[in-house]
C-alpha cells in the first residue's frame, strides 16, 4: 500500500498494559510520581514487545470521529425533511464556519481536493501556468493542479519544519508562475510572512491548504484566513470532519464570486452583489450535501476544547521527546500562535538507535501499543506524477524538452532525507493524557535501549 495513503488509515491499535523507564533526568522524575522506584529499574531489562516482550501501552485510543446523539438527530431531520440538495444547513455551516475563522466569506465544497481545486479554476489557472507546491504533503495538493494541466513546480522542505522552505521559494518563480500553494502540514503553519512577501513583490496568488489545520493560527489570525484563499478538508481522519467535504475561506467578495460560481455550475451566490466574474467559463460541480452540512455544524461543538486538549498534550509530548537524543520533534515558528496538530510529527535518526531501520522502528513503536506512520513518500517522484507530465496533453502544451528537464529542476534532496527519517503519530492520541504521553516516551527509549536487539532480530 502506497505510504502517501497512510494518514487516511486510522491505526486504532491496542496492546496489553505493561511500564517501562527510562535514562534521563526531567523524565525519570516524571515518571516516578506514578510508580514506585522499586519498580523501576527491572522494568528496564524488558524485551521490546516486537521480541516478545510486555507493550507498555494498552488502552482504546479515543475513537475517531466522536458520534453524538446530536450528530444523529441533526442528519435524521435532513433525512425526514427531504432537505438533501445543498440548503440551509450549508449555509448556516459557512457563515459559522467563516466566523470561527475571523474570514468574510465561506464556500463549502465537497472535499479539500476540490476546494483546492476551485480556488485554481476561480482565478483562471490553467495550461501553460505554473503553480508552486511543496513536496511533503498529501497527493491532492498536486494532483488539483494537473487537473488543470497547469505545471507543478516544486520548492523543497525544511526538514525542522516539515513545510516548506520559504528561502528557496524566490528561485522557484517564474513569468509563468501564477499561484503558491504553501500546506500547512499536521497543522502546523508554513511561514506566512515570508511566503507572502514573496507572493505579493511578483503580484501572485497564495491558495493555502489548509486541509489539516483546523482552527491553526499565524499570529492569532486564522491560517487559511490569510492569502488569496484558504483550503479546508473534512475528510474522515480530520480534526473536524463529515466523511468528506471541504471549505474555501476568503476576505475578497470577487474571489468568493467566483469561487461559488466555479462549484456550483456557474450559479450567482446567495447574496452577491452582482453577476460571477471568471476569466473564462469553466465550472463545474462540487457541491456540499446537506447532510454533510448539518453533521458539520453538531461536529463543531466542542472544537475549541479539543484543539486545546491536542495543543497541551503535544506541548508535553515535545518536551519529553526532545530529550531523546535521535527523536526531534518538528519545529513551529514563533509567528505560529497555534499548531492544529492534526499530526504530531518527529525525525527519527538512526544513527542514534544503534542503525535500527526508521520503518523498523515504527513497527517497534506499534508493537508497543502506539499507533504511528512513517508518513509521506517524495510527491516530486511519484509514478502518478511523472506519468501525467509525460502524457500527450502535457507534452503538446508544455513540449518534450521542458517535461523531460522537469525531474532534474525539481529535485527535493532536503525533502527526500526527511521521508526516510519522519513518524507521526495521529490526533486522537493526543486526545488522552499527559500520563499517555510519559508512556509514549518511555515505549520509545524502551525501543532505544534495545535497538541493537531489533535490528539484529
Amino acid at each position: 500500500m502506497s505510504r502517501r495513503n497512510n494518514r487516511r488509515q486510522f491505526l486504532m491499535s491496542t496492546g496489553v498494559l505493561g511500564v517501562s523507564t527510562v535514562s534521563g533526568g526531567s523524565l525519570v522524575t516524571a515518571l516516578s510520581q506514578q510508580v514506585n522506584a522499586p519498580n523501576v529499574l527491572p522494568d528496564l531489562q524488558e524485551k521490546p514487545a516486537l521480541l516478545g516482550g510486555k507493550p507498555v501501552l494498552s488502552r482504546s485510543w479515543p475513537s475517531w470521529p466522536m458520534v453524538h446523539k446530536s450528530d444523529e438527530e441533526a442528519v435524521l431531520e435532513v433525512l425526514r425533511a427531504g432537505r438533501w440538495y445543498r440548503n440551509r444547513s450549508v449555509e448556516e455551516f459557512e457563515e459559522r464556519y467563516a466566523e470561527l475563522n475571523s474570514a468574510k466569506f465561506c464556500i463549502a465544497t465537497a472535499s479539500g481536493t476540490t476546494a483546492l481545486f476551485t480556488s485554481l479554476g476561480a482565478l483562471g489557472i490553467g495550461p501553460g501556468d505554473e503553480v508552486i507546491v511543496p513536496p511533503f504533503t498529501f497527493m491532492a495538493t498536486v494532483t488539483v493542479v494537473l487537473l488543470h494541466y497547469a505545471l507543478p513546480v516544486f520548492v523543497d522542505s525544511d526538514p525542522e519544519t516539515f513545510l516548506m522552505d520559504p528561502k528557496k521559494l524566490e528561485a522557484a518563480i517564474t513569468p509563468r508562475t501564477k499561484a503558491i500553494i504553501p500546506v500547512h502540514i499536521g497543522g502546523n503553519v508554513a511561514n506566512l510572512d515570508e511566503i507572502l512577501a514573496v507572493a505579493e513583490q511578483h503580484k501572485i496568488h497564495v491558495i493555502g491548504d489548509a486541509c489539516q489545520a483546523h482552527l491553526a493560527e499565524w499570529r492569532g489570525k486564522s491560517a487559511g484566513s490569510w492569502g488569496t484563499t484558504g483550503c479546508y478538508s473534512f475528510q474522515l481522519s480530520k480534526n473536524l470532519c463529515s466523511g468528506e467535504g471541504g471549505a474555501i475561506l476568503t476576505n475578497d467578495e470577487a474571489i468568493a464570486d467566483a469561487c461559488f460560481a466555479f462549484h456550483n455550475c456557474y450559479r450567482k451566490r446567495p447574496k452577491a452583489a452582482g453577476s460571477p466574474s471568471l476569466d473564462f467559463g469553466r465550472n463545474g460541480n462540487f457541491r456540499m450535501t446537506e447532510f454533510q452540512g448539518a453533521l458539520l455544524l453538531t461536529q463543531m461543538e466542542g472544537i475549541r476544547e479539543r484543539a486545546d486538549l491536542r495543543s497541551d498534550n503535544a506541548a508535553y509530548l515535545t518536551k519529553l521527546l526532545s530529550e531523546i537524543p535521535g527523536i526531534a520533534p518538528a519545529r513551529q515558528y514563533p509567528q505560529c500562535t497555534r499548531n492544529a496538530y492534526h499530526l504530531f510529527m518527529f525525525r527519527y535518526e538512526p544513527g542514534e538507535f544503534s542503525g535500527l531501520p526508521r520503518n523498523r522502528f515504527v513497527n517497534a513503536l506499534r508493537a508497543e501499543g502506539i499507533p504511528c506512520s512513517p508518513g509521506y513518500s517524495p510527491l516530486n517522484k511519484e509514478k502518478f506524477l511523472l506519468d501525467a507530465l509525460r502524457s500527450e496533453p502535457y507534452l503538446r502544451v508544455y513540449g518534450r524538452e521542458v517535461i523531460d528537464a522537469w525531474p532534474s529542476k525539481n529535485e527535493c534532496p532536503e525533502n527526500d532525507k526527511l521521508c526516510e527519517e519522519s513518524v507521526w503519530l495521529y490526533q486522537n492520541v493526543l486526545l488522552t493524557d499527559h500520563q499517555t504521553m510519559e508512556k509514549i516516551a518511555l515505549a520509545i527509549n524502551k525501543i532505544k535501549k534495545h535497538a541493537s536487539d531489533l535490528r539484529k532480530a
